[in-house]
């Protein structure tokens, strides 16, 4: 017999063996591999060559020619995996797989301590990682404004728009490398790609510091935008493959949280690198991008081995740890994990991702506004160009503790919509500060308001869409499609604070409050649709019975399958 038909045969077992025994389970992994018990079996088209699978206990091996009423096969194709209970509650579907189980593979059904302990470990070993080499990209891509003090400009020859124009030129490099970014993270592991995307910025940041003119400043920043685009689009995507829906929001918060953390640590870390000008004939700017180069690039070396790539291959995790892991997620979604063709049309083509990625240029606006100025802000306050560095440190501390609260506050009431709501509120209240007093500690108290609201609301907004996007491969290109418009706020935020504006900036705070208005208001309008599609929904389940295979029927229409709830 050959290699495709008898794993063939062992496949079209499944059905039958779970419809004569209750203790057998399917579900789906991230790997695309079903799973019977401790038993995992490959669809026949994934087989490698020359491999057969092994037979459990209890089912016919047609290799040796056992008994079994297999009914005859026209094709492959023709075959089709059994369906699984999409409703099964957590509990249940563990007793399910480990019941009578010969093997002793699979852990005990997780209780709730079980569950806490098991993410306690994943946070563990997942997101100081992540925000660490988040931190270091939003510091190499936002250290421009602190070396904007100690006479980047002059030293290069840059006047009038150049400066705002060094700045924007990152960002429409950065959106380009988005979308494909996350479709090479879907198709590739993530310990590889990750580390060619930490290494990549790590050399275009240090060879900044090595530029003599304006035209080597916009080379470096375009290439800049090239290397870091997938990092942040990546890492939330990356998130989505370990934690349920309602955990990835306090998740993407904490790994963003070092982006407030690095506009702390670069107002600090530049005012101590800016002494060393002179050292080896080097401006000071020029130090604060070598430095923080070679400090990536020292972080980057160990990226291979410090990323853990997928649930069913992390070494730090048991096997019965692995298995709850995918079951979880399996248990969350019920929507196909595949890559094809097919799920990238579907996100282009959904609508909601449309109103997302207008809702998150509507924060990435004021966030890289705020983020690339905010030392030039206070300088016109009246403060030093050393004091200035060192004033953008308690405000971007309050943002860090309001971003991580805020977001483990919409986890625990599984809500976001309202969170952004009053979010966005908090920031145009902060902005107002700015523009209707003339008094600099009123002001300075404005911009504690305006970064907590602006900071807080970047993961509540990744997670919103990503919570809201079913299927693996559509929420990877969903995300990638609102980051990546999102990050054309980039563009935008380099003429939103012009010199000739200052010192108060009225006319850029006026714009950062019709983007964060706007955001607002489509926030609202998709919190209202999301409730009454649910209850639309909610009502159709009600008045009509779906079985479980009409229910797997439907995992391909992604969030558009009737079981599928919207997070409000």
């Amino acid at each position: 017999m050959t290699e495709l038909s008898c794993s063939s045969l062992l496949w079209r077992l499944v059905p039958r063996v779970t419809a004569l025994s209750p203790h057998l389970s399917y579900s789906r992994s991230s790997e695309e591999t079903y799973k019977i018990s401790a038993l995992t079996i490959s669809p026949p088209q994934r087989l490698a060559t020359g491999t057969i699978p092994p037979t459990p206990t209890g089912l016919p091996n047609p290799e040796k020619g056992s008994p079994g009423d297999l009914p005859a096969m026209d094709s492959v194709s023709a075959m089709k995996p059994p369906p699984r209970d999409l409703n099964l509650s957590s509990a249940a579907a563990t007793e399910k797989a480990t019941e009578n189980n010969p093997t002793g593979h699979t852990a005990n059904p997780f209780n709730k301590a079980d569950t806490k302990k098991l993410l306690r470990k994943l946070d563990l070993h997942l997101i100081p990682f992540l925000a660490l080499i988040y931190l270091l990209c939003f510091l190499d891509r936002t250290n421009v404004g602190n070396a904007r003090l100690v006479s980047l400009e002059k030293d290069l020859k840059m006047k009038g728009l150049d400066y705002n124009i060094a700045l924007s030129l990152l960002f429409p490099f950065y959106v380009l490398a988005e979308i494909p970014s996350n479709l090479m993270l879907k198709r590739f592991r993530p310990s590889i790609w990750f580390t060619v995307i930490v290494v990549s910025w790590g050399l275009v940041m240090t060879c900044m510091g090595l530029v003599h003119n304006f035209s080597g400043l916009l080379a470096c920043r375009a290439f800049l935008g090239l290397a870091e685009g997938g990092l942040f689009p990546g890492i939330s995507y990356f998130i989505t493959m370990w934690y349920r829906r309602d955990e990835c929001g306090l998740r993407i918060a904490l790994f963003f949280s070092a982006a407030t953390a690095a506009g702390a640590f670069g107002g600090l870390l530049a005012r101590g690198i800016s002494e060393m000008a002179g050292v080896g004939g080097k401006p000071g700017w020029a130090w604060i991008f070598i430095l923080e180069g070679l400090l990536t690039l020292f972080v980057g070396a160990f990226s291979y081995w410090a990323i853990n790539d997928y649930p069913a291959t992390a070494k730090f995790l048991s096997v019965p740890e692995r298995a709850e892991v995918e079951r979880r997620l399996s248990a969350d979604s019920g929507l196909s994990q595949e890559f094809h063709l097919k799920y990238l049309i579907q996100a282009f083509q959904d609508w909601k991702i449309w109103v997302n990625m207008f809702i998150t240029i509507g924060i990435f606006t004021p966030l890289y506004s705020f983020a690339l100025f905010l030392p030039t802000i206070l300088k016109n306050l009246g403060f030093s160009n050393n004091k200035a560095q060192l004033m953008t440190v308690p405000p971007y501390v309050v943002a860090c503790i309001c971003t991580i609260l805020g977001n483990y506050a919409a986890d625990k009431a599984g809500q976001r919509g309202v969170f952004l709501l009053g979010f966005q509120s908090l920031a145009i209240i902060g902005l107002l500060m700015l523009i209707t007093s003339d008094m600099p500690h009123v002001q300075y108290a404005g911009t504690f308001l305006a970064a907590s609201g602006i900071y807080t609301l970047v993961p509540l907004i990744t997670a919103w869409n990503s919570d809201n996007i079913g299927g693996s491969m559509k929420r990877g290109v969903g995300i990638a499609m609102q980051v990546g418009f999102g990050n054309l706020g980039g563009v935008i935020s380099g003429f939103v604070y012009l010199s000739r504006d200052g010192p108060r900036f009225i006319k850029g705070h006026s714009i950062l409050i019709a983007f964060t208005s706007m955001s607002f208001v489509l926030t609202y309008v998709m919190t209202m649709y999301y409730r009454r599609e649910n209850a639309r929904r909610e009502k159709i389940f009600a008045e009509i019975s779906h079985t479980d295979e009409q229910r797997f029927d439907e995992r391909e229409k992604g969030d558009d399958a009737t079981f599928y709830r919207y997070t409000v």
